[in-house]
C-alpha cells in the first residue's frame, strides 16, 4: 500500500511543475494534457492546453499533480508537504527556493528535535516543513 500526495493547482499546474523543477530539482516523469483525452467532453471549453494529471518526483518521492477545474483560485489547507533533507545546507536552499514568492510560516531555526526546521507556504499556497533528520547517536 503506498499513500501518494495530488496536488490540484487549479489553472497553475504548469507553473507550478516549471518552479519545482527549478527550486527542488523535481523531475516531472508524466503529463497529460485536457486535449490529449480521447473523450471530447473532457476538454470543456479553453481547458485543452490545461494539465489534467502529471506526475513528478522530488528526491525518490512522487507527487501528483492536476489543474483540476482551473478556475484560478488553488486552496491549500490542513496539510503539508515533508521535505527532508540530510544537511543544515540543503535546508537552507531548499528553504529559500521555495520562499520564492511565498511566505514564511515559521522561520528556519534549530529545534530540539532537528538541527534545522522551518515551514512556508510556497507561492501557490502549498505548505511546506523542511526538515533535517537529527543526528544518529
Amino acid at each position: 500500500m503506498q499513500v501518494t500526495p495530488y496536488v490540484f493547482f487549479d489553472g497553475r499546474c504548469e507553473e507550478a511543475l516549471n518552479f519545482y523543477v527549478k527550486a527542488l530539482g523535481a523531475e516531472v516523469t508524466m503529463k497529460m494534457l485536457f486535449k490529449d483525452s480521447p473523450d471530447p467532453a473532457a476538454c470543456p471549453g479553453a481547458m485543452g492546453d490545461k494539465i489534467m494529471h502529471a506526475e513528478f518526483k522530488v528526491g525518490e518521492s512522487k507527487i501528483l499533480a492536476s489543474d483540476g477545474r482551473a478556475v484560478g483560485k488553488p486552496v491549500f489547507e490542513g496539510f503539508a508537504l515533508s521535505l527532508t533533507l540530510k544537511t543544515v545546507a540543503e535546508s537552507e536552499k531548499a528553504f529559500a527556493a521555495l520562499l520564492a514568492g511565498g511566505k514564511v510560516t515559521m522561520p528556519l531555526s534549530k529545534t530540539f528535535w532537528s538541527p534545522s526546521f522551518g515551514m512556508l507556504a510556497d507561492q501557490f499556497g502549498v505548505h511546506w516543513m523542511i526538515y533535517v533528520l537529527p543526528e544518529s547517536k
